[in-house]
């Protein structure tokens, strides 16, 4: 007997899309189930094809074979999916229900488990440096607590001259399947755990689980230019897998302390001078440090006023993968004498018997605002 047409057993078009094909096989296995048909030989037949179809189809090599061969692409050794094309059984029917309706969770359980073989967890480790480290950058070690694979058993849980052994329950996919009615219920396999292979001589050293807990030095390299939050990864550095499995990632995540003079906004920095206030009515120049542990002369006009800024020019924190330097500002903070002598005194007196509105033309453009806010009272 000829076989149908896999797109016109799905009542598709050629150019569906797959979730299209997806709502089309739903319609039709619920539609065609022998639970909603017992003892019609025809309807399970059509589910049968019916999954075949979508069997196909949802699988896009599988798809763009047929599309090109026909059923002529799974016969006679010409593709990977012959078998299920030709006669699936009812067991596999019902995984291509649960995958559909469960997001195809199911599938995965027919095919070979990583034999227990699971990836090791990811690690993080915070890193405080300071804001010389930053700019220069830094080879840094650290110690840290971590699992790595058992040198006994290699990593294989099981002890010396011996092997694990494939889980007889559920043949090595680490899970077990019950069928209830029109469901398809999976479940960890409770013989292996999910682990696909058991264990019946373990390793005296590890106990079984292919890894041991010891406290390791790495050397952590740390570029230029790195800010606050900035993570580096060191691929397989973390924990060592379970049973010989992948180690995960180690993740450094660094913070930067506080500094006693600079303050940093990504790649510039800022600087709190306090200058006298003869300095900024008389203008000057003053040695402001730099980040790189040299000095630089800063010259302040006249009338400078505090929190005003200088900028001085790539003087800040490297860019980080570039070789561009941010800048740095100095911030002029006036600093008003304290406990003058009376001369000091005197003189201040005399001076301020000398000022005019012109030498303080913000003070007297405030006031001017106010008194026109309470109505030039």
């Amino acid at each position: 007997m000829a076989k149908r047409d896999f797109y016109e057993v799905l009542e598709v078009e050629r150019t569906a899309s797959d979730a299209e094909l997806k709502a089309a096989y739903r319609k039709a296995a619920m539609r065609w189930h022998p639970d909603r048909n017992p003892g019609d030989h025809a309807a399970e037949a059509h589910f049968k094809e019916i999954n075949a179809a979508y069997d196909c189809l949802k699988d896009a090599d599988k798809r763009a074979a047929y599309d090109r061969f026909g059923h002529a692409a799974f016969e006679q050794g010409m593709g990977g999916g012959g078998t299920r094309g030709a006669g699936p059984d009812m067991s596999d029917f019902m995984s291509d229900i649960f995958d559909s309706f469960f997001g195809g969770g199911g599938g995965q359980g027919r095919g070979r488990s990583s034999g227990g073989r699971e990836r090791g967890a990811d690690l993080r480790y915070n890193m405080e440096i300071t804001l010389e480290d930053a700019f220069a950058g830094k080879t840094a070690q650290i110690r840290i607590p971590t699992s790595l694979a058992c040198e006994a058993c290699s990593g294989t849980g099981a002890k010396p001259g011996s092997k694990p052994r494939q889980c007889a329950t559920c043949g090595g996919a680490g899970k077990v399947r019950a069928s209830q009615g029109f469901f398809l219920m999976e479940r960890t396999c409770p013989t292996c755990q999910g682990r696909g292979e058991v264990i019946d001589d373990p390793c005296d050293v590890c106990g079984g689980a292919g890894r041991i807990t010891k406290e390791r030095t790495l050397e952590v390299a740390i570029p230029a230019g790195v800010e606050d939050g900035t993570r580096i990864r060191l691929s397989g550095e973390g924990e060592a897998g379970l049973r010989g499995g992948p180690s995960g990632d180690l993740y450094i995540f660094l913070s930067l302390e506080d500094h006693a003079l600079f303050q940093r906004d990504g790649a510039d920095l800022y600087c709190r001078v306090p200058i006298a206030m003869t300095t900024a009515a008389l203008g000057g120049s003053f040695e402001a440090p730099t980040i790189d542990g040299g000095r630089t002369r800063v010259k302040i006009p006249e009338g400078t006023q505090s929190g005003m800024q200088f900028r001085l020019r790539g003087k800040g924190m490297p860019i980080l993968r570039s070789k561009d330097f941010g800048d740095m500002y100095i911030q002029a903070v006036v600093e008003i004498p304290q406990k003058l002598s009376r001369k000091q005194r005197e003189l201040l007196e005399a001076f301020a018997a000398e000022e005019s509105e012109a030498n303080h033309p913000e003070s007297t453009g405030f006031f001017s605002r106010v008194k026109e806010f309470f109505g030039g009272a």
